[in-house]
């Protein structure tokens, strides 16, 4: 599968991540967008409140020049984050009385956010998601469709 050089970059930064527990929800350096700028906070600022999706007066500023984030714009880097908070149990914009999940830093919470960004991440560049496997399952006359070669060691 071809994807984008953002793309890709996007994907191992995350895979990362999630594998080696440095992904966190309420972690703006940790979370999907600071791991996806290399752990950098900078990005808050693209916004007034943390997982709203209006652009602050810098993020304007930085939308209208143009501006690209590890080939991503502030609109963008904002709607990932929406998202990645949302599918981990949050209620967005974050607020201490918001609700928010029991463990947001449990595999299954951060699997789903880390899945419904991928998802977003794909749509953006037109790339089928990733990390879709229903593929793998389709059928034509009892045979399937596609098959997976494996390696015997």
């Amino acid at each position: 599968m071809k994807t984008t050089k953002r793309l890709e970059q996007a994907l191992i930064k995350l895979y990362n991540a999630y594998h080696t527990n440095r992904l966190n929800p309420e972690d703006c350096t940790a979370c999907a967008v600071g791991n996806i700028l290399d752990n950098y906070d900078s990005w808050k600022h693209l916004s007034d409140q943390h997982g709203s999706l209006e652009l602050s007066y810098v993020g304007k500023v930085h939308q209208n020049l143009g501006r690209t984030f590890n080939g991503y714009t502030p609109q963008e880097l904002l709607h990932i984050e929406k998202v990645f908070l949302e599918a981990c149990g949050f209620k967005t914009p974050l607020c201490h009385y918001n609700q928010k999940p029991k463990n947001p830093t449990s595999n299954d919470v951060l699997f789903n956010g880390l899945s419904a960004v991928v998802d977003v991440l794909c749509q953006f560049d037109n790339i089928d998601n990733v990390m879709d496997y229903s593929k793998l399952f389709e059928q034509e006359n009892g045979t399937p469709v596609y098959h997976i070669e494996t390696f015997l060691a």
